[in-house]
């Protein structure tokens, strides 16, 4: 199985990200690496839902979203449960989507040595 193939076994979308691309494989897989570095420093967790304020969150997933919404990467409905006040919700799907993206951020990691 090859990279792209793995990835689409993960659930991406790699046929979408790559027509959001213009085809350019060069540049999807340097915008994967990047998602990677980004997913390193912007990470949420189950316990950030629990506080009163959840700027921060907002931020990240809104960082997150962008990122892996253009790679056509992961889920993307964290941000809007945030910004209409419903983090048990957003817990509930992050605790979803966390296993997933750590197998497709270790596929990248993997692919990209």
């Amino acid at each position: 199985m090859n990279f792209f193939e793995e990835l689409r076994a993960l659930g991406v979308d790699v046929d979408d990200g790559m027509k959001r691309l213009m085809g350019n494989e060069k540049l999807y897989r340097k915008l994967l690496g990047s998602f990677v570095k980004m997913i390193g420093s912007q990470t949420l967790a189950a316990e950030d839902f629990d506080k009163a304020d959840h700027t921060s969150e907002i931020e990240k997933a809104h960082s997150i979203k962008g990122t892996a919404g253009n790679l056509s990467l992961t889920p993307t409905e964290i941000l809007n449960l945030l910004r209409t006040d419903r983090p048990e919700e957003a817990k509930a799907v992050l605790a979803k989507v966390l296993p997933v993206q750590q197998e497709i951020v270790s596929c990248i990691e993997r692919n990209m040595e």
